[in-house]
């Protein structure tokens, strides 16, 4: 595709092109990010592999061999999909890619994470241009469905034998973009639990004082959660402790109902929780069933998964891709500021699929210095932030595939 901009990088241009495609939630059709990977892999001159893990759920493998192939290998992965928008919300169209004159590129999927998916590729790109080799093979991963869980993406992936024949020692997934200097790195995130409390109740005429109503359980329920996500904003608040440090609920949707003057016979209430990493999830579901007891009869809980705790990537010298990394940022820093910070990533991401089998996880994204717009309405990233992260890139990586 021509660029309107004649001097513009050509990763860039590249970029730009992936983020034209509404590979939007829900329902997304991936073919025409498919046909966009294809033509990547072309021009690399790389095999491009496609793994459906349900109809329509393409995971999308290019494969880049080492000199020692029966190492174990280094996953990069992205995901293809993004979530929802609001265009009317939008100064620029939300798929039009549009460039600003101060090199801000307008687009959904800017941020997250279509910017890491060809930083990856435009980095093994130049190691193959200046005829470079790598001990380890290098496997760049585009998965669906992230955006709603992952279930049918990286969550079912890991599960394969095609996965397994991947050999994967390492990987590299998503993190945020930080609005001040230093660059976050992300070895580990909440436990996502979702639960849905439905509290039944005496029904009748809505002028009388019934006894033993949903509405009172539901109360009482909704005080315990509140209490609880007050006490967790008190430590968030009073601490030095970063956002996914600390559990966080939030009441997410009420429903019950029928007519303005019936007292209803059941309301429902769920919550969205993202525990702690030291969070006994077992000690939480006892705690949660105490207070549907309590609350009176006719109140029970309903969890919307089974959360399973993820042991976080090691940090220190007892993992050698950690040292790898972290040497390279250090040796990026003498001579241009590369400062970085552990943290626990807030959200949810593929990479609890790949550490809950063991694989090493680092979440990195390298953008500094720009406002954190994932999700949100006119999402961008500046050109030279997104060339910056190339030449970051090009670093680690070379140094992960030399561990």
């Amino acid at each position: 595709m021509a660029s309107t901009y004649p001097l513009e990088h050509e990763s860039v241009t590249i970029f730009r092109e992936y983020l034209r495609i509404p590979s939007v939630q829900p329902n997304v059709d991936y073919s025409e990010c498919i046909k966009f990977l294809e033509r990547q892999a072309l021009r690399l001159g790389l095999p491009l592999k496609i793994y459906y893990m349900a109809p329509g759920k393409p995971v999308v493998i290019i494969t880049w061999v080492g000199q020692k192939p029966e190492l174990s290998s280094i996953l990069l992965t992205s995901h293809m999909d993004v979530v929802p928008v609001y265009s009317e919300k939008w100064t620029h169209d939300p798929f039009s890619a549009h460039k600003d004159e101060s090199g801000n590129i307008y687009a959904r999927g800017a941020q997250d994470m279509k910017c890491v998916g060809i930083q990856y590729l435009e980095t093994i790109r130049k190691y193959i241009t200046e005829n470079l080799k790598m001990k380890r093979t290098i496997h760049i991963c585009f998965t669906p469905d992230e955006e709603i869980g992952g279930e049918f993406g990286m969550g079912t992936f890991v599960t394969t034998p095609e996965f397994a024949e991947l050999n994967i020692g390492f990987a590299l997934d998503e993190g945020i973009a930080t609005p001040h200097e230093v660059f976050d790195v992300y070895y580990c995130e909440r436990t996502s639990w979702n639960l849905t409390i439905t509290c039944t109740g005496q029904t009748g005429h809505g002028s009388i004082l019934h006894e033993n109503t949903a509405g009172e359980k539901l109360q009482y329920i909704i005080n315990k959660f509140m209490n609880w996500r007050e006490y967790e904003k008190n430590k968030l608040n009073n601490s030095d402790l970063g956002p996914g440090d600390v559990t966080t609920i939030n009441l997410t949707m009420i429903n019950g109902g029928c007519q303005l003057n019936v007292v209803p016979t059941e309301i429902s209430v769920t919550f969205d929780i993202r525990l702690a990493i030291d969070m006994d999830v077992e000690k939480m579901k006892k705690t949660v069933q105490e207070w549907c007891h309590n609350a009176g009869p006719g109140v029970y809980v309903k969890f919307k998964n089974n959360p399973i705790r993820v042991k976080p990537t090691a940090i220190d010298n007892s993992n050698p891709w950690w040292i790898a990394f972290k040497n390279e940022c250090d040796k990026i820093y003498c001579f241009r500021d590369m400062k970085i910070n552990t943290a626990i990533f807030p959200a949810g991401t593929d990479s609890k699929f790949m550490r809950n089998v063991g694989i090493p996880v680092l979440g990195f994204s390298p953008m500094n210095k720009t406002k954190t717009l994932l999700h949100d309405h006119n999402e961008f990233l500046n050109e030279k932030t997104f060339i910056r992260g190339l030449d970051i890139y090009y670093n680690i990586i070379k140094a992960l595939t030399s561990v």
